[in-house]
């Protein structure tokens, strides 16, 4: 799409449609100001896919008016796709709150990245552009130091919330209400908000509610306690830590994420207590009522230390039957199954397991449930609204909850990743799209998967393959020998030896015709997969990957 000049855009690179992702831009002339850049972990579906980041390809073409990315806060959906960006793109400075920074170097250091540009700023910094400049207000969320931002433009404010709750008793600092409320009185022309709980009715639950059930639930048990929480969530693993120094018992950690979350919050003190840690061969030698672990797995992940802990497959700790296992978190869309199974398997050893119910607030969600979102609206007040960081059902929710708030409905952008908005002297408008699809991280390799390989994927995870191995004499035209049939997660081998013999015949028949007249691999190929296909669809109902491999005498030849 064409930029006209003196305008100021708005679009997300990702977070629209989606819960995590996050990525926005704003841009004015020769001046970009980035604000996220964080990754999906992929479902099932996404077979061999560690992450999916944004797409980079309009920040690469458009890298020189890039003036630095600014991070609400330190959550991976924030965060993650940072040192996948530094690889690709020059980004001059990064500016994020004090967690955010220390999880960002650790970050960089784990992939071997030097970079000398990350700055820390506070709710007082002021970053001044030609076009732009940039402050910030304290929001509550389940992690310290999460931010929203403002960007000043000629054209008007834009105003993004990160992700935020309103909460009246937290454990850490209040949300500056203040600061909120006092540019909604100087005037906002467009408000960005977190809607991932948009669907959610009422109040959010206080995080202060947790640590009174986390009190009673100790209180309650004399046996070994096990909690499975977010890594991320800083708040919870303060609650945690407070409330065993408090019983009297020591903590043992089990997952990469949690010990570096853990140590980071240790190095920027929001945990205290560090003399609380033991290492998990020590609390195997104390006694139940003086032993606290924590691990990750709230999810049901396979490989999580909660998950091989309730299939017998941990090496470090063994399940006992007075244990109590506590899922302090709530299941991300999708993994309802996967949580289930580890339940069940739990409760298959005798164990107790609590989960968070209307009956015991051992979860508090960090995002802004119905009310609070209307709060945030009738504070900031804006002109313009658009929902951000959801699924579409989530954003047209936030944009309803805007209309019973009194913003026009005119007014109001349901968006997806790559739409972008024009700002120009006070007024916002639908501009154009630019491209904004997903990049699939795996292993080392950025954005090589595509679409084809990974339908091949799912392909072979659902029907299989079967490879034809030929040879041939190039010289005579003839083959060797009939082909030979190699099935992978298409049929049991041993119980479909007919079968199998039938697609060599088949095989063998397809390319004696092609031979006849000489030798054209392509030609060759493409018949085998026609005939096999044919047959196999036919014959099986199944679709598997069919792979000719053409063994030739000639030595010249590269098939």
């Amino acid at each position: 799409m064409k930029f006209n000049k003196d305008e100021t855009y708005i679009f997300a690179l990702g977070g629209l449609g989606e819960v995590g992702k996050n990525m926005y831009c704003i841009m004015r002339n020769n001046e970009i100001i980035i604000t996220d850049a964080g990754v999906i972990f992929p479902g099932g579906e996404l077979m061999g896919i560690d992450y999916v980041i944004p797409d980079f390809t309009f920040l690469k073409l458009n890298e020189s008016k890039i003036k630095g990315l600014f991070i609400t806060h330190g959550h991976e959906d924030h965060i993650g796709a940072i040192p996948f960006l530094l690889s690709e793109i020059n980004i001059p400075a990064i500016y994020a709150p004090n967690q955010a920074a220390g999880l960002i170097r650790k970050k960089l250091e784990d992939k071997k990245i030097k970079y000398n540009n990350l700055f820390i700023y506070n709710d007082d910094s002021v970053y001044r552009f030609k076009e732009m400049w940039v402050e910030f207000y304290r929001t509550t969320h389940s992690i310290p130091d999460s931010h929203g931002i403002i960007v000043h433009t000629p054209d008007g404010v834009i105003m993004t919330t990160g992700d935020f709750k309103f909460d009246l008793t937290p454990i850490g600092p209040m949300a500056d209400i203040w600061k909120i409320a006092k540019l909604g009185s100087e005037g906002v022309t467009l408000l960005l908000a977190d809607s991932t709980n948009a669907m959610n009715s009422g109040i959010s639950t206080s995080e202060s509610k947790v640590d009174d059930a986390l009190e009673e639930l100790f209180s309650k048990h004399d046996s070994r306690i096990i909690i499975a929480t977010f890594a991320s969530n800083i708040y919870r693993l303060k609650h945690i830590v407070d409330t065993c120094k408090r019983h009297g018992r020591k903590i043992a950690v089990f997952g990469r994420s949690m010990e570096n979350n853990i140590e980071i919050s240790i190095e920027g003190g929001y945990i205290k207590h560090k003399e609380i840690f033991i290492t998990p061969d020590e609390a195997t030698h104390l006694p139940s009522n003086k032993v606290c672990l924590l691990c990750t797995g709230t999810q049901g992940e396979p490989l999580a230390a909660l998950s091989r802990l309730a299939n017998g497959t941990f090496r470090h700790i063994t399940l006992r039957g007075d244990d109590v296992v506590v899922f302090s978190s709530s299941a991300i869309p999708g993994n309802a199954l996967s949580i289930s199974r580890t339940i069940n398997k739990l409760y298959l050893k005798g164990i107790t397991v609590y989960t968070n119910t209307s009956l015991s607030d051992i979860h508090a969600s960090g995002h802004a449930n119905e009310e609070e979102l209307k709060w945030m609206l009738r504070l900031a007040k804006p002109k313009y609204f658009m929902p951000f960081h959801g699924e579409y059902r989530m954003l047209k929710k936030h944009a309803d909850i805007a209309v019973e708030c009194d913003i026009p409905k005119e007014n109001t952008f349901v968006l997806s990743n790559g739409d972008v908005l024009a700002m120009k002297k006070g007024v916002v408008t639908k501009a154009g799209h630019i491209p904004a699809g997903d990049t699939y991280v795996d292993g080392n390799r950025i954005g090589d998967v595509s679409t084809a390989v990974m339908r091949d994927r799912k392909i072979m995870a659902n029907d299989g393959i079967v490879i034809a191995i030929i040879n041939l004499d190039t010289e005579q035209k003839v083959q060797l020998s009939n082909p030979n049939i190699i099935a992978r997660g298409f049929v049991l081998v041993n119980d479909n030896l007919d079968l199998l013999k039938k697609l060599e015949l088949i095989a063998r028949d397809a390319i004696n015709d092609k031979i006849k007249t000489g030798i054209n691999y392509a030609d060759i190929k493409a018949e085998v997969i026609n005939s096999l296909s044919n047959y196999i669809n036919f014959h099986t109902g199944r679709k598997p990957i069919i792979l000719p491999i053409i063994m030739s005498t000639k030595k010249d030849v590269k098939i």
